[in-house]
């Protein structure tokens, strides 16, 4: 692959879908008690609990794939999330019109979404990532920035 194109390219498809979920996460905490009060109209248990968790998990998921740390992780993580949110929030069944148009919109968003979730999961982060720099610095059999050899001397 052109070193350009995964280098930057890597970079801007993070920050494409980091923004969404960080952007959900702050506005879930910012509207807290609404995103507990809609948890709860789908008849779900402990909404504050699950209010809290999907804000942070979408917060701090959006930031780890932002920074490009633990990118992998964080991006199945939210890549399972999508499974069930997209089932209860946005589920078209039953409805008509231009409300069943607008869930169905949502239902295809966030499989998309998952798509690229799955991507990063499956090829990681790219070279623009805090992860790539830190494997490029702390090497196997480094300790710090000073390689230790065999013999257990400085090299």
């Amino acid at each position: 692959m052109n070193g350009k194109l995964e280098k930057y390219g890597s970079l801007v498809a993070r920050l494409a879908v980091a923004v969404i979920f960080i952007h959900g996460g702050w506005g879930k905490l910012g509207g807290f008690d609404s995103t507990a009060a809609y948890i709860a109209s789908k008849g779900l248990p402990a909404p504050e609990l699950g209010a809290l968790f999907a804000a942070l998990l979408e917060l701090f998921g959006g930031l780890a794939i932002a920074l490009g740390v633990g990118t992998r992780w964080a991006a199945l993580a939210l890549a399972i999330f999508l499974v069930p949110a997209t089932g209860l929030f946005h589920n078209p069944v039953g409805l008509e019109g231009a409300a069943a148009q607008m869930q169905w919109i949502h239902v295809y968003k966030n499989l998309a979404i998952a798509g690229g979730l799955l991507a990063f999961t499956a090829f990681g982060a790219g070279p623009l990532a805090l992860e790539a720099r830190v494997r490029r610095t702390w090497q196997p059999g480094q300790l710090g920035f000073r390689s230790i050899t065999q013999t257990g001397e400085p090299s």
